[in-house]
């Protein structure tokens, strides 16, 4: 397989996503199949394939526009409030126009 044809979203995703993404197809969309094979609860799988859709679409996003797409990736990870990521984002745009 050519790797340049693999998809940049597909490539942007951690070993967790993209192993989450292969049991969630395997089991045909299912998330309370999901939720059993996990041990989770079924909105606890919601909000987990909620955060990888959103990571999928900051990728497509981050060809575009990369720090801004950056910036939330933090967010939606948790590894900043998103409160700080909007003042970020404001700065940067606010800097960007200057």
């Amino acid at each position: 397989m050519d790797i340049d044809k693999i998809p940049r979203w597909i490539l942007s995703l951690e070993q967790e996503d993209i192993a989450f993404l292969r049991n969630f197809v395997l089991r045909s969309g299912s998330l309370k199949e999901i939720s059993k094979l996990y041990g989770v609860s079924y909105p606890t799988v919601r909000l987990r394939l909620d955060r990888l859709i959103q990571k999928i679409e900051l990728s497509v996003q981050q060809e575009e526009e990369p720090f801004q797409a950056f910036i939330k990736g933090l967010a939606v990870d948790s590894k900043i409030d998103l409160e700080t990521a909007k003042i970020i984002i404001e700065k940067y745009h606010n800097e960007k126009g200057k």
